[in-house]
């Protein structure tokens, strides 16, 4: 019986996780493993509705507190209804964003500790890691580019630069501290290069 693995993509605004996941779910779909695309905040009915309280409305609608509650409570949905139940019968998830985000983003960006968000992890989504986890990364100006053509930022998105610079910071900090878990690509490539640096790390499971 096919084991269901449950892979990741992180990484900043504008970097190409939404190209990536689509390109992933049809190259591993052709090997004959089911594949559920998904995606932070949201990918289940409760979920969703909290993205929206989370994505839209201005930079400081919540503090750093508020947003991991929220975060922590989408996840739990999001896990609980989608993610775990797909892994049992053997799928393969593949999700852009999950709780990495939020240990940069609320950690790195916002100040929380590390340990406070993974203590809500552990209560909400009894601590549910992903098998891998791939960093994309792309210049800044690169990343500018992308975010222009597709008409701007969320909320998330429209932090300031320092935050973004904090964020960008503690995504690499947490790739090099588990480094068996995570894979940094350079996606300032053509996406058919990141797609196929991407398949090369799963290439064990596959």
């Amino acid at each position: 019986m096919t084991r269901g693995r449950f892979v990741t993509l992180e990484g900043g605004e504008g970097v190409g996780k939404s190209t990536q996941i689509r390109a992933l779910a049809a190259a591993i779909e052709v090997r004959g493993i089911e594949v559920v695309a998904t995606r932070e905040p949201g990918g289940s009915t409760g979920a969703e509705a909290i993205r929206t309280l989370l994505m839209e409305g201005s930079d400081d609608r919540w503090d750093a507190r508020s947003e991991a509650l929220l975060f922590a409570a989408a996840r739990a949905d999001h896990v609980a209804r989608t993610i775990r139940p797909a892994l049992a019968r053997g799928a393969w998830v593949l999700c852009d964003r999950f709780v990495d985000s939020s240990r940069a983003y609320q950690g790195g960006g916002g100040g929380l500790t590390d340990a406070d968000i993974l203590t809500l992890h552990g209560v909400g989504s009894e601590g549910l890691l992903p098998n891998r986890t791939f960093l994309l990364t792309v210049s800044p100006a690169e990343a500018a580019r992308r975010l222009a053509a597709r008409g701007g930022s969320d909320r998330m998105g429209s932090k300031p630069a320092d935050y973004q610079a904090r964020l960008a910071a503690r995504f690499i900090e947490m790739a090099r501290a588990e480094p068996d878990r995570w894979q940094i690509v350079d996606a300032d490539a053509p996406a058919e290069q990141v797609t196929a640096a991407i398949l090369e790390g799963l290439a064990e499971w596959l």
